[in-house]
């Protein structure tokens, strides 16, 4: 049987993240899009109500929420400021890698540091030359003793001004294309470590995306994660974890954007009667609410999937692409119900228009997902499969 309903915990939780979306975020949130300021304060509040880290297991000082969970709260961060929604909500991509890979000591070191106090935490895998073609990352890690020695640069890295620490994708073993890959957890204070520059991006302008260079940093040899030349398999793990969230996030966009141009079609008159009333601008907001209800469901499916221990690589990908298409599709219909007035920065959905653009493009871009899709559909393994365990 299936069971679309939620816990008492879930709904209180949902409840939670909505009001907080609601009265802390939407509040700043287009000042903070206008300025590319950074929600500081923000951040502090999520962490005292509980609002951040929501997976790290409840042995390292975090709530051990189940996936499905983690979607409500994204959702709803996602409605009030899929940027501010970013900023809070990212310190799961970074972890994950580490409660996956991560020896016990690295767990409580670094997990530790995020729950004992609102810190923030960056992973590291796109470069300037390898975005989708992971494999041709260029930044290395070479053995040297008892440590690593990682030198390159990362792009587009969320959060990466203000994280103390990095989850880095380095090559161990350069000529073995992807299977050289390895992660490690690199400290912030480690000599070498340079913000390289803050990117003036078109949407989600209050999270912070930097450039970060690692230049001859050590670390110790027990920051590798997992096994050296594992790495790939360890962030692919990490993303079939995260994208059912981002997918969330998409999702709460395309809600925002729906509820604007519902209730603007309402109130806006044209030919003597509200614009709701002409059956284009109907069509238009029905399309807009079918496309909210199927990713949302694809969204939870990809999440219970891992909550019941199964593999969820298609579910997952069916979620992000659908979820961030949409988000593009009805934010770029609410603009048209505004008519000119959406085209303007005082009205609300160019903002949401300009964040949905980013949900089709980070972990995993649309097209990088039909071919997932396409790789899961032609060449199928079980979706009752168990989820991978742990390396």
């Amino acid at each position: 049987m299936v069971d679309f309903s939620l816990t008492d915990e879930q709904k209180d939780i949902r409840e939670l993240a909505h009001d907080f979306a609601e009265k802390e975020i939407r509040p700043v949130a287009w000042e903070l899009d206008r300025d590319s300021g950074f929600p500081h304060h923000i951040v502090q509040k999520a962490w005292e109500v509980g609002l951040m880290n929501s997976h790290i297991p409840e042995a390292y000082g975090g709530p051990g929420l189940d996936y499905l969970t983690g979607c409500l709260i994204e959702e709803e961060l996602g409605w009030g400021c899929s940027g501010i929604g970013t900023s809070l909500m990212c310190n799961g991509l970074a972890a994950a890698p580490v409660t996956l890979g991560g020896s016990e000591e690295l767990k409580r070191q670094y997990l530790g540091m995020l729950t004992e106090e609102p810190r923030l935490a960056s992973f590291c895998l796109t470069e300037p030359d390898a975005g989708s073609d992971v494999s041709s990352m260029r930044t290395t890690a070479v053995r040297r003793g008892d440590k690593y020695v990682i030198s390159g640069t990362k792009c587009f890295i969320t959060n990466g001004s203000h994280a103390s620490w990095y989850t880095v994708y380095a090559k161990t073993d350069k000529e073995a294309g992807h299977r050289g890959i390895s992660a490690f957890v690199v400290p912030r204070d480690a000599g070498g470590v340079v913000v390289d520059k803050k990117e003036d991006k078109l949407g989600q302008r209050a999270s912070d995306t930097a450039m970060i260079s690692f230049n001859d940093v050590e670390v110790p040899a027990a920051n590798l994660l997992g096994e050296e030349n594992k790495g790939f398999k360890l962030a692919m793990m990490t993303l079939d974890r995260t994208r059912p969230g981002v997918s969330a996030m998409a999702v709460g966009i395309a809600q925002a954007g729906f509820e604007f141009a519902r209730d603007y079609a309402k109130e806006r008159v044209q030919f003597g009667v509200p614009i709701a009333m002409h059956q284009a601008i109907q069509f238009m907001i029905a399309d807009m609410a079918t496309k909210v209800e199927a990713a949302r469901l694809l969204t939870w499916k990809s999440a219970v999937l891992l909550d019941q221990g199964k593999r969820n690589t298609l579910a997952s990908s069916h979620a992000k692409r659908f979820a961030a298409d949409a988000a593009m599709e009805v934010t770029v219909d609410a603009v048209q119900v505004y008519g000119g007035y959406g085209f303007i920065k005082e009205y609300p959905v160019e903002k949401l228009m300009r964040d949905a653009k980013i949900m089709q493009l980070y972990e995993g871009t649309s097209q990088i997902q039909r071919l997932v899709i396409a790789r899961e559909v032609l060449m199928p393994r079980r979706v009752e499969e168990p989820a991978p365990a742990a390396a």
